[in-house]
């Protein structure tokens, strides 16, 4: 019997494998880390990708925005926040004049610990470290609507600061394409008016809104056309090994900047595999992605582009803070089915958090799906309840049944953060 350790809260998941099949382990590729990162970030703000150096951009300025990941992804806040702060400081911008925006989009507000954890202790005891709240929309302003329609609203601080910058990490995104840049302006600190818009249909059943597009995905460019508006000024992003490493740095005008570091992680960390599988087993990469089922879609998704037609994908997932907002959970614990749900949708009023479930059902209509998500137990899942598994062993049991001798079977133990395809030259 094969053994491997799966992402699985904070500790890990051992998965027992029957014999028969033929496992493809489908590991993230990524360039080294880099061996001096603080060195790497001096050099990109002082001589970024394109635009002005960050002190040059910040001469003159008194106040400065800075957009920041939540507690859901491991950006390296506490790493990348002090070169930054010093330049803002070196142009003339006083402590009291720098205002740290938490990019919750409508996620939940990080505790008082958690933005320790985020930021480090020392910022957090020295700056002004505020969450967003995409549903207070008296914190917004707005800046008129897209060439789309999308109408614009931006935290108030955020837009009231001389200076916008955002500070993140690039990785695929399930409707993005990747992360990072546009997406700490919104939906990171856009008002769910906003935000509903940009998840709607519209977008969502775009075949390009998704892992790996950009270019060609019209989601991406509706959100360059906000930064636009918010006018982002600068951006430091950066990639990360399969340790949580820095293995690049992407400082400057945004939208170069961005495009530079996709670049590098489309070079450095695409695993190509020789053919699709009869069924993938995956992870929605461990703490602190794995909180919520809400967050768990993406391990999903990004494991469609690997599995046959009609193949079976399971996901294992902690969900130690269960389904995600009250929205999501009452929207989860009445799933009807994907089609049913892909209906109702369709046309009706946008409400908080559908989408994820709306990529859940796309997914759904052309694979079979499965679940260990212990925190999440199957009386809330809806139609899914199914599929929704009491133990590991049992979930790996029923995706392993009724397959032919020598089916092929892709593991991926870090979820999302596996950014592969097919190629049959491999």
């Amino acid at each position: 019997m094969k053994e491997v350790d799966f992402a699985f809260g904070k500790d890990g998941i051992q998965v027992k494998l029957h014999e028969g099949p033929s496992y493809m382990l489908v590991e993230s590729r990524s360039a080294q880390p880099l061996a001096d990162p603080l060195q790497a970030l001096d050099h990109a703000l002082d001589f970024p990708v394109a635009g002005p150096s960050l002190l040059t951009l910040a001469e003159g300025k008194k106040t400065a925005a800075i957009s920041i990941c939540d507690i859901t992804r491991p950006a390296p806040n506490w790493m990348t926040l002090p070169p930054l702060l010093k330049r803002l400081h070196a142009a003339g911008i006083p402590v009291e004049g720098v205002t740290i925006l938490i990019a919750t989009g409508l996620h939940r507000p990080a505790t008082t610990d958690e933005i320790r954890r985020i930021v480090g202790e020392d910022i957090a005891a020295k700056y002004r470290i505020v969450n967003h709240d995409a549903k207070d929309f008296d914190q917004h302003l707005s800046l008129g609507t897209t060439s789309r329609g999308t109408p614009v609203y931006i935290d108030s601080r955020f837009m009231q600061a001389d200076l916008h910058i955002t500070l993140g990490f690039i990785e695929q995104h399930l409707m993005l394409g990747f992360s990072g840049g546009r997406k700490l302006v919104a939906p990171g600190v856009a008002s769910q008016e906003t935000i509903k818009v940009i998840h709607s249909p519209r977008f969502m059943r775009e075949p390009n809104a998704t892992e790996g597009h950009t270019s060609d995905n019209p989601l991406h460019l509706e959100l360059l056309e906000i930064a636009r508006m918010v006018r982002h000024d600068f951006m430091l992003d950066v990639t990360l090994t399969k340790t949580r490493e820095i293995s690049g740095v992407f400082a400057g005008e945004p939208v170069q900047a961005h495009a530079a570091g996709v670049r590098f992680l489309q070079h450095t960390s695409l695993e190509k595999l020789p053919k699709l599988a009869d069924v993938v087993i995956t992870s929605a990469a461990g703490y602190p992605l794995d909180l919520t089922f809400y967050q768990i879609v993406k391990g999903i998704t990004a494991a469609q582009h690997i599995a046959k037609p009609g193949g079976k994908i399971l996901i294992l997932a902690e969900c130690s803070e269960g389904a995600g907002s009250p929205e999501f959970a009452h929207k989860l614990e009445n799933y009807p089915g994907h089609q049913q749900f892909l209906d109702e949708v369709h046309t009706a009023k946008v409400e908080v958090d559908q989408w994820q479930l709306e990529k859940l059902a796309l997914t759904g209509l052309t694979h079979e799906l499965y679940f260990f998500t212990p925190g999440v137990p199957a009386a809330h899942a809806g139609a899914l309840r199914d599929r929704v598994f009491t133990s590991v062993d049992l979930a790996v049991d029923a995706v392993l049944s009724d397959l032919t001798p020598g089916a092929d079977v892709a593991l991926i133990p870090e979820g999302p953060y596996v950014y592969a395809r097919v190629d049959p030259t491999a």
